[in-house]
C-alpha cells in the first residue's frame, strides 16, 4: 500500500478537517491539534441527523449522534476506520456495546480523491437510509434489519433554513 509522505498527509489531514468545520453544522474534536502522529482520532458528533432507535418498542429519532475517526498513515489510500458510539436501531452500525462498527461499504468507490468531509457525509446518508438487505451479524443489527424489511421506514426531511441548523419536518408538512 502505497503512502503519502507525512509532511503532505498531515497538511492534507488538517485541511480536510478544517473544510469540515466550515461546512458541517457538526462538532468536530481532535484529540492532537496538529496532527504530529498517526493514527490520529477524531471524535465526531453530529447534530441535526435523525437515526433511528427503539424507546419504548417504538421506533423514534434521535438527532444527535457520536462517532470516532481513526485516521491511519496509509490515508487516503484507505478510508477511515469508525466506532459509533450512540445507541440506534440499525442493520448498518452496531450499537457500541457490540463494537460500534459502521458498514462503510457504501463508500468501496473510496480513493485518493476521496476526503473527509464526503465520508461524514456518506455517513450521514447511510444514517439517515438504513439498507436492511446488507446488515451485520449481531442480534441488534439483525432485529433491525427484519423490522426494515418488514415495515416501511420514512426518516423524517431535513429542511436546510436560514436559521441556525436545519428545520426537521414530520412527513405530514411535506407535500
Amino acid at each position: 500500500m502505497p503512502k503519502l509522505p507525512l509532511d503532505i498527509l498531515r497538511r492534507r489531514v488538517r485541511q480536510e478537517l478544517s473544510m469540515c468545520n466550515r461546512k458541517l453544522e457538526h462538532q468536530i474534536e481532535l484529540k492532537d491539534d496538529e496532527v504530529d502522529e498517526f493514527p490520529v482520532l477524531v471524535r465526531v458528533t453530529m447534530i441535526h441527523t435523525p437515526g433511528p432507535t427503539l424507546r419504548k418498542k417504538m421506533l423514534t429519532h434521535r438527532y444527535k449522534h457520536q462517532f470516532v475517526m481513526k485516521i491511519t498513515d496509509e490515508y487516503p489510500y484507505e478510508k477511515p476506520i469508525v466506532r459509533w458510539r450512540t445507541p440506534l436501531f440499525h442493520p448498518n452500525i452496531m450499537l457500541p456495546e457490540d463494537g460500534g462498527h459502521v458498514c462503510t461499504k457504501l463508500l468501496d468507490d473510496w480513493g485518493f480523491s476521496s476526503n473527509l468531509l464526503s465520508f461524514i457525509q456518506g455517513l450521514e446518508s447511510l444514517l439517515m437510509n438504513p439498507n436492511p438487505n446488507s446488515p451485520w451479524g449481531s442480534k441488534s443489527c439483525l432485529a433491525a434489519a427484519k423490522h426494515f424489511n418488514e415495515n416501511e421506514y420514512n426518516p423524517p426531511t431535513i429542511v436546510k433554513t436560514d436559521q441556525r441548523g436545519p428545520k426537521i419536518l414530520p412527513i405530514e408538512e411535506i407535500t
